[in-house]
């Protein structure tokens, strides 16, 4: 196997427009978008180089953000065209502040893909995805990875706040890219309220490392004075699947981890693009005073008494600065995540295959 790299018209009466607004707007295009193109030439990448796949492909994404931020600004301003007069000029304001924002990311995302590109290499991202490496059978499979179990029937329940996750394997399964995946489901309920239900699509190769092959995700709202009161479906951004659009599989969790290998969860460019670092494979609470940070001590104590457990960094380029912990313990899988700069932790209240996790504690240090 290949190493690890692995978004009602109405009638108004008609207004007579200041003469000097469709051309002020219209400079104000032109003179954004020469910035925009006068920062992309900052980072191009050296044409004669054809090894920088990766910086080439991280600088080509950029180029397509700046068209996308232009295309929300000028969706805006057609937006602010039918807003009453008063309104316009703030209406205009937020359009101009949203799209230096936007352009912002843009830049910082840049960044982060350069800093990924510098961690896993310049080569392009092709992982070997043949049928012959996985498992067709996932109730006897050849090794089964002890910190990401996949028992038919599995259910984790895990509590933030208000939020209750619950993630339960199906016995149904889709085959993808003549790969044959395991459907996994994930339900997101805040305040009782359904906000989220995905289905996650995992494949399982024979060494034991399990492949991320997509995911149909359905984000719900709902919506005050809605009767009957019923989550809409609002999004399905996030969605991806490998062989379509370009999509490739990633690593969910490597058969072997070991401390400071790097790789791709998910590559969907500018949609899924996580990637995982493994921190330690022998943590303990009171050992690292940085990976025990937001940990509660009594949850930690009942999975990793032995010092075994797994904990890795998750982060995206897509939200640069932002990162997870995610923590795992053989025979349980993930029972804890951290976020640090949100000082938020997601951590399992129960499953129904381990007396472990039947008194978890709901705690918090």
């Amino acid at each position: 196997m290949t190493k690890l790299q692995a978004l009602t018209t109405q009638t108004r009466p008609t207004r007579r427009s200041t003469p000097c607004a469709p051309y002020f707007l219209a400079l104000l295009v032109v003179a954004m978008t020469a910035l925009c193109l006068v920062s992309s030439s900052a980072f191009a990448v050296d044409d004669d180089d054809d090894d920088a796949v990766c910086s080439e492909t991280a600088r080509l994404l950029f180029g397509s953000c700046g068209k996308e931020a232009e295309d929300d600004f000028l969706k805006a301003q057609a937006i602010c065209l039918n807003v009453e007069d008063e309104e316009q000029a703030e209406c205009n304001a937020d359009a101009v502040a949203q799209r230096t924002e936007n352009l912002q990311l843009c830049r910082a995302q840049l960044t982060a893909r350069f800093t990924v590109c510098g961690v896993l290499g310049e080569d392009e991202y092709d992982p070997d995805f043949d049928p012959v490496f996985f498992d067709k059978d996932f109730t006897h499979l050849t090794r089964p990875n002890p910190y990401f179990p996949l028992g038919i029937g599995y259910r984790w329940d895990y509590r933030s706040g208000t939020e209750t996750v619950t993630r339960k394997v199906q016995s149904r399964t889709k085959l993808i890219d003549d790969v044959t995946c395991l459907v996994v489901n994930d339900r997101v309920v805040d305040d009782g309220d359904l906000i989220e239900d995905t289905d996650d699509w995992y494949a399982h190769a024979k060494d034991g490392t399990v492949w991320y092959c997509g995911e149909e995700v359905k984000d719900f709202e709902t919506f005050a004075g809605d009767n009957p009161n019923k989550p809409e479906l609002v999004s399905i951004d996030g969605s991806f699947k490998v062989g379509r659009d370009g999509d490739k599989p990633g690593i969910l969790f490597p058969a072997s981890p070991t401390r400071g290998l790097v790789f791709r969860q998910e590559f969907s460019l500018n949609n899924a693009e996580d990637i995982v670092e493994i921190l330690s494979t022998s943590y303990k609470f009171g050992r690292d005073p940085v990976l025990d940070q937001f940990v509660p001590k009594q949850l930690a104590e009942r999975f990793c008494s032995s010092g075994n457990c797994v904990v890795t960094k998750d982060y995206t380029p897509l939200e640069p600065g932002v990162f997870e912990r995610k923590y795992y313990a053989r025979g349980i899988g993930r029972f804890l995540e951290v976020n640090p700069s949100q000082r938020k932790i997601s951590q399992l209240v129960n499953c129904n295959f381990d007396p472990r996790c039947s008194t978890s504690p709901i705690t918090t240090r």
